[in-house]
């Protein structure tokens, strides 16, 4: 029988002085002492009830900003299809690098805020880490080949844009060394 083993009714005097009388455990040492001896009030169960109005809490929420982000990433992806390792006590779950990414490139600034959380995923993507959005597996096993086929292009287009992008960035990195070499003092 599972619940709360909390007694609420009576105290243990004399819920043991009833187990007493119909024989059901044998008299323990203390109970004759309590007996001549008892307390001048009885320690009883009682609810505590607020004195004046409602009880406030004391203690007020606690929300860091990412918890946000958080927040809309287990709402967007989910826990993962795997559980958690505990066992590895440097293991990152998905959500924390996740979040460890999207303050990476908030910091950075040249991202909207809007498009921030879908940049954070296609870097991740860019890194080897590839998330699945919630209720992918649930749904009928008809046309998987297709929809894998799709994912798979649409993984492949986010990945060429990236490197596209890197390429551009090198190469505006470039120039500009080539420049500095021609003119290094510039008047």
């Amino acid at each position: 029988m599972a619940g709360n083993r909390m007694q609420k009714l009576g105290s243990v005097f004399s819920r043991t002085r009833n187990l007493l009388r119909i024989g059901v455990i044998e008299k323990p040492l203390w109970f004759d002492v309590y007996a001549a001896f008892p307390p001048l009030r009885e320690p009883v169960y009682r609810v505590p009830r607020p004195r004046y109005g409602k009880v406030k809490d004391v203690v007020p929420p606690i929300f860091y900003r990412e918890d946000e982000v958080r927040a809309r990433f287990y709402k967007i992806y989910g826990s993962g299809p795997r559980p958690f390792d505990l066992s590895q006590p440097n293991h990152k779950s998905t959500c924390q690098r996740f979040v460890e990414k999207y303050n990476e490139l908030k910091e950075e600034g040249k991202i909207e805020e809007e498009k921030l959380f879908e940049e954070t995923g296609k870097a991740l993507l860019a890194s080897g880490i590839i998330l699945q959005r919630k209720g992918t597996d649930k749904q009928d096993h008809q046309g998987v080949e297709t929809r894998d086929s799709v994912l798979h292009q649409q993984l492949q287009t986010v990945l060429e844009e990236i490197q596209e992008k890197k390429k551009d960035q090198e190469e505006q990195m470039a120039e500009s060394a080539e420049k500095q070499k021609e003119n290094p003092f510039p008047s």
